[in-house]
């Protein structure tokens, strides 16, 4: 009770203001923000990236598993952040004794979770990184999105600027967003003039024969390096399918996450896939860590990803582009080191 009476006093002493969240909820927060709990990965990666590292008192507990063991080296605090729950549930009394002034959570959070915090006086702020047409849509893991493109693009943006708004730095999410949308249009100004009857046909392979269609950003991010996703028009969302419809669907590019690397291994090895073009000509791809797809757009996704998408899809387009020179470029700016991952 002490320390909930303290965590109270503390937020209802300083001036305040009120920001909307991605859920359209309206939440007021204290004028400067220091120290926030992040259950949500996506924000915990914004934050580094944001140099905002210093004010993050708590995270979820299962932050390695959704960020890989490697991230440690781009964010060295979280070895001593307490770990405090995960994106659908938190340690209540745990999260009190931190005393954060916002708890930062994912838009499909359980309400129940969101509430449970905001009865402890504790300010909670939904991200999504997607635009949605109505709260219904905002707090579904799979919405139904008129428009891909628009809701991702938009919600990315609007969510940067939320997070950086939230914690005082709006210059690093502004240069946040503008990088990552500057690479973005080099990209589709290389491949505006590739007729669709060109355009290479990929395939996203994940283990068990999963893939991502329409709706995901996954998707979406090799439709933004010039590729047509073969299961847009049969997948909705992520979905096992059959080794049949991939032999029927014929890909001429595979691409494997890089939380996956055993996948590219069983594709190039097994018999079943050696009829499939991508295999024939090898072309099956290993997503390099920046290509961080995990279903929502993140900066260097956008910035980066797609790029070396791009170049392994039309590589005579991007024989200038010096990959390794722009990934290094980022993560100094970004994350204040040199990339060490493979490219």
């Amino acid at each position: 009770m002490a320390a909930l009476f303290f965590c109270c006093l503390t937020f209802t002493a300083q001036a305040s203001r009120t920001v909307t969240d991605q859920l359209g909820r309206q939440v007021t927060i204290p004028d400067q923000v220091d120290r926030v709990v992040v259950l949500q990965h996506q924000t915990l990666n914004l934050l580094v990236q944001m140099h905002a590292g210093n004010k993050i008192v708590g995270v979820l507990a299962n932050w390695k598993q959704q960020l890989g063991e490697n991230y440690l080296r781009l964010a060295p605090f979280l070895a001593n952040t307490p770990g405090l729950g995960d994106l659908t549930h938190v340690d209540t009394e745990k999260l009190v004794a931190l005393h954060p002034q916002v708890v930062f959570v994912t838009n499909y959070a359980p309400a129940a979770m969101i509430d449970s915090i905001t009865q402890l006086g504790i300010p909670v702020v939904a991200i999504s990184l997607r635009h949605d047409a109505t709260p219904t849509d905002a707090s579904r893991l799979n919405p139904t999105l008129a428009n891909d493109e628009q809701a991702y693009d938009q919600g990315l943006r609007e969510g940067i600027t939320l997070i950086g708004e939230i914690v005082n730095h709006q210059a690093d999410a502004r240069a946040l967003n503008e990088a990552a949308f500057a690479y973005r249009k080099e990209v589709a100004s290389r491949l505006k003039d590739i007729p669709a009857s060109e355009k290479v046909r990929a395939y996203m392979a994940n283990p068990d024969l999963t893939t991502y269609g329409s709706g995901k950003y996954t998707g979406l991010m090799m439709s933004r390096a010039g590729a047509v996703n073969v299961a847009a028009s049969t997948v909705k969302g992520y979905k096992q399918v059959s080794m049949e419809q991939v032999i029927n669907w014929d890909p001429q590019v595979i691409f494997v996450q890089a939380r996956y690397p055993q996948v590219v291994s069983d594709i190039t090895h097994s018999p079943q896939w050696q009829v499939i073009d991508a295999v024939k000509h090898h072309r099956v791809y290993l997503m390099p860590e920046y290509a961080k797809a995990w279903g929502y757009p993140m900066p260097e996704a956008v910035g980066l990803g797609e790029l070396w998408m791009a170049k392994k899809l039309y590589p005579q387009r991007f024989s200038d582009i010096d990959i390794n020179k722009e990934v290094n470029r980022w993560y100094l700016r970004f994350y204040g080191t040199h990339y060490q991952g493979e490219h």
